[in-house]
């Protein structure tokens, strides 16, 4: 049997357990809900809540309003696809307290319709468009179908709400986004939007930044979620590494006594044996021994060795019969409240995005995902509210990093992107950061504890208000934004901003695995030139202060899950209640002086080290710095021009350049990039003389 490394949980975050996610005010809104209908007025509503906290609800209400008082004619709402219609199903609102219910006539859902997405579907809803009916409910595919047979114009004053919108890109290839580009254009419609996933396309922006600034937007945190539920209290979140096929060691992280989906790996991923029916079957047999299947649902029943009967339901079978029972079994309404109906399910490619089973206490996933927006979307499989469901966590089994092996540049961008991906949802399952400067005038903010001794005006102090989930951090030198697009981003956007960073290659490898590398390339030329990409209509100014508020909220996080770590590993016992915020504190008071300097001089990617170091062997570890050094290449001209600028901001400050000589590596660094970009500039005049150019 192979052996797996021990892991450490990247992030273990425990919540207060207020029960206020689920209250529900007089109107039968619980807070996300009613945070959005106060914005019901906006013609272009952008709804990013996490999965499981009411989206589809509060649409409705939203929806109803648009037409009973904002004078529309009719609402489509699009899901991406057809299993998630039933979102949308009849509610009786009027029993909670709001002022109508919530009705589609059954031949407008249309993702229960029978015909191919662009047949009969399309002309179903261009007979809704002439109707008198108000509500209808089809996939993404069906409305790209037809507003290509009938046109922008046909779909005027009406409200286009779009589910899961992370699915929609700005890239000209993708269908839908150019629609929304040409609706936004004509402006006739309203548009909501709603996503549970932070990362807008990942990769991708979701609309052109003209379209997007139009968008009026609503934000419900995980820490929201979370600190206001009434059963679940802890989320762990960790990656592992093995060797040899997974389901031998399979069990050494997957717990039979705990409600589980598994995602095994994507065929075409080194983790896949490339045989997924072997896999589910070996999987099986790990857990025990085989009792035969269930005639009614299709799962299949296995006998543990304590003598426990599991309920397992097998996605991955490619019979369309067999697996159309199971998936039929698990959405049957009858037993969405039985917490034994079903023990563990396994899946490739499903029970992802709406998939509801609140009774899943852990999402085992094996092999990386290349996706950030679905790993999202799978943790938040676990994150429903349940009685008797206290913990949940995410687990992300990884085959070990071997850089022996032909696959090395796979194998070490697997890890890399396992990694970028744990250290973003430490972002999002923080509390919101509300970052000041810190000077003479500064003072507390009301309804922000600011910890037993209070507020201390002779330092900078960090404040908690648990009602809104935020941290209020003051920060000596930290740059304010002045306009109000950048207020936004710094409000909105500071996720986005960081999901770029961890996914930049680069950055990454040399965080990790470049000894010579200054901190400051990271935190100020990289994340420099990621804003500058990023918001380029934004000033210098503004573009600094964003690229401040990042690295402090990215930094920050890391060094309080160093400090709980510590602390855990001193004591070996788990974290306290609000561990994080006690670890910033913690980390704030340690420091003698809480400024953008020394937030800048931070590596964030050394706590993420010393995960993979105690994850890996030492060995394997070398090889892999070796192969990363072997990629490392002079500073480009890019670098250099960008470390020229922060050189000539260090005169500015200073009164003198860079020295190449200096015992500062940050400073000895600019003094090579002035250096650097001047030789660039010289072969770029010696070529044009050469050639015959015009010197100069």
């Amino acid at each position: 049997m192979s052996n797996l490394n021990k892991s450490i949980p990247s992030v273990s975050v425990t919540y207060a357990q207020n029960g206020s996610a689920n209250k529900p005010n007089v109107l039968g809104m619980r807070p996300m809900q009613e945070r959005a209908y106060e914005r019901r007025g906006e013609q272009y509503l952008l709804i990013k809540s996490p999965p499981a906290s009411g989206k589809s609800r509060a649409l409705m209400f939203i929806a109803l309003d648009k037409i009973e008082n904002q004078g529309l004619k009719q609402a489509i709402i699009l899901v991406p696809e057809k299993s998630i219609g039933a979102s949308f199903n009849d509610e009786p609102l009027t029993q909670f307290g709001f002022w109508a219910d919530w009705k589609v006539e059954p031949k407008w859902n249309l993702c229960n319709a029978p015909g191919a997405e662009n047949g009969g579907k399309v002309n179903s809803v261009g007979a809704f468009l002439e109707s008198n009916d108000k509500f209808l409910v089809c996939t993404h595919s069906t409305f790209r179908f037809a507003v290509d047979k009938f046109g922008i114009e046909a779909f005027d004053n009406r409200l286009i709400a779009v589910d899961e919108f992370h699915h929609v890109s700005a890239n000209p290839d993708n269908k839908l986004g150019l629609h929304l580009g040409k609706f936004i254009s004509r402006d006739r419609i309203h548009i909501v939007a709603m996503t549970g996933s932070y990362f807008r396309g990942d990769a991708e922006a979701v609309l052109a930044p003209q379209d997007e600034t139009k968008f009026d937007t609503v934000t419900y945190t995980y820490y929201e979620q979370l600190n206001g539920y009434e059963y679940l209290k802890q989320l762990d979140i960790g990656y592992y590494f093995y060797s040899g096929p997974y389901a031998d060691d399979i069990l050494k992280v997957l717990d039979p006594y705990e409600k589980t989906i598994v995602h095994i790996p994507n065929v075409n991923s080194r983790e896949s044996t490339k045989d997924k029916i072997r896999e589910v079957e070996h999987i099986i047999e790990e857990l025990g021994e085989w009792q035969g299947t269930d005639s009614l649902t299709g799962f299949q029943l296995v006998k543990t060795s304590t003598g426990k009967t599991l309920r397992i339901a097998d996605l991955v079978d490619d019979d369309p019969i067999k697996r159309d029972r199971v998936s039929r079994a698990l959405k049957d309404p009858l037993y969405k409240y039985d917490r034994e109906h079903v023990d563990i399910i396994i899946a490739l490619g499903m029970a992802k995005e709406g998939f509801d089973w609140i009774w899943c206490e852990h999402a085992l996933t094996v092999g990386y995902r290349a996706s950030l927006t679905e790993i999202v979307q799978i943790i938040g499989r676990a994150t429903r509210d349940a009685p008797g469901k206290n913990r949940a966590r995410f687990t992300n089994l990884i085959a070990e990093l071997d850089a022996s092996e032909q696959a090395v540049t796979e194998a070490v961008n697997d890890t890399l992107k396992a990694i970028a991906a744990s250290l973003l949802m430490e972002q999002v399952l923080a509390p919101r950061f509300e970052f000041n400067s810190k000077n003479p005038g500064s003072g507390p903010e009301q309804g922000f504890d600011y910890g037993d001794d209070g507020y201390d005006p002779n330092k900078c102090n960090v404040g908690f208000n648990e009602a809104t989930g935020q941290l209020h951090i003051e920060i000596k030198g930290l740059k304010e934004p002045k306009s109000e697009e950048a207020v936004r981003i710094c409000r909105e956007d500071l996720n986005e901003v960081i999901a770029t960073f961890v996914q930049d290659k680069t950055t990454v490898e040399r965080g990790l695995f470049d000894l010579e590398m200054v901190p400051e390339e990271l935190t100020q030329v990289r994340m420099g030139k990621i804003i500058k990409d990023k918001y380029p209509d934004l000033d210098t100014e503004d573009q600094e202060t964003i690229r401040q508020h990042a690295i402090a909220t990215l930094n920050l996080t890391q060094q309080a899950k160093k400090t709980i770590l510590g602390d855990h590993d001193a004591d070996n016992k788990p974290s306290a209640n609000l561990a994080l915020i006690d670890g910033i504190r913690k980390y704030v008071m340690d420091v003698r002086e809480l400024d953008i300097d020394l937030i800048d001089r931070i590596n964030p990617f050394s706590e993420a080290y010393a995960i993979l170091a105690k994850s890996i062997s030492e060995e394997s570890l070398k090889q892999v710095a070796a192969v990363i050094a072997g990629k490392r290449v002079n500073i480009s001209y890019e670098e250099a021009r960008s470390l020229t600028e922060r050189a000539i901001q260090f005169k500015k400050e200073r009164g003198r350049v860079p020295d190449i000589n200096s015992q500062d590596p940050w400073e000895k660094r600019m003094a090579e990039g002035i250096v650097t970009l001047k030789r660039y500039r010289d072969q770029q005049k010696a070529k044009v003389n050469s050639e015959g150019g015009i010197n100069g």
